[in-house]
């Protein structure tokens, strides 16, 4: 299956869209003019036209990396 443009996997289409679709669901207003009733589709054609906005967070450091990268700058290696 081919990619849709703008993603890294399929799957993670499917997780934006099924989000901006619960939003229309839940009364938000579609920001594209579409015959579409549907919010599924409603959401794919909005992603499609470049609408929605999302970004993958960060993820949190692991305890040990995080005290690992304090240390290290208080007790540098080379010194």
């Amino acid at each position: 299956m081919k990619l849709i443009e703008g993603f890294d996997s399929n799957y993670r289409y499917i997780l934006v869209a099924a989000r901006r679709a619960r939003q229309l669901q839940g009364g938000a207003p579609p920001v594209i003019d579409t015959g579409s009733r549907k919010p599924c589709r409603i959401a794919q054609d909005e992603i499609k036209a470049g609408k929605v906005k999302w970004l993958i967070p960060e993820l949190p450091k692991l305890p040990v990396v995080a005290a690992d990268e304090a240390l290290s700058k208080v007790f540098p290696e080379d010194a």
